[in-house]
């Protein structure tokens, strides 16, 4: 006899023929997205990684750094690599790393002003395609309610 505490698992509803299409839509939409930003960082001579490094630095909320683990999460990327990242952005004059204040354990990512300076252009520059993709999306979602 099953044990009482047990759910059942619910099968998750079966796509139909729209729900394809909507994912078609939107995941293209977001590699032309992503194929517009990579084109604008390497036309400003950074790669897609270093500039998703100075966006999560200047865009961690309440602060203006992150610690290396929180832009890890952030790009979804190893520990080991995001150093790496850091160490290569650190080396091109874009970011310095500092002793955490509280934490002596933790490394703080600032931003200088190079990298502010990058940043704000390349984040200027994204700005019309990302509220073009937005809206997109918004369009597609209610359609779909």
């Amino acid at each position: 006899m099953p044990s009482a505490s047990r759910t059942p698992t619910r099968r998750p509803p079966v796509p139909v023929k729209q729900d394809y299409e909507r994912l078609s839509r939107f995941r293209h939409r977001l590699r032309q997205f992503l194929r517009a930003s990579e084109l604008l960082c390497k036309r400003h001579g950074l790669t897609p990684l270093q500039y998703q490094l100075l966006l999560h630095v200047r865009g961690f909320q309440g602060r203006d750094w992150a610690s290396i683990g929180e832009i890890a999460q952030r790009l979804q990327a190893h520990h080991h690599g995001v150093v790496a990242l850091a160490d290569r952005c650190e080396k091109a004059g874009f970011i310095e790393r500092r002793a955490g204040r509280g934490d002596q354990r933790v490394v703080e990512v600032h931003l200088l002003p190079k990298g502010e300076r990058l940043l704000a252009t390349l984040a200027a520059l994204h700005r019309d395609e990302r509220r073009a993709l937005l809206r997109e999306i918004d369009a597609d979602a209610v359609a779909a309610l």
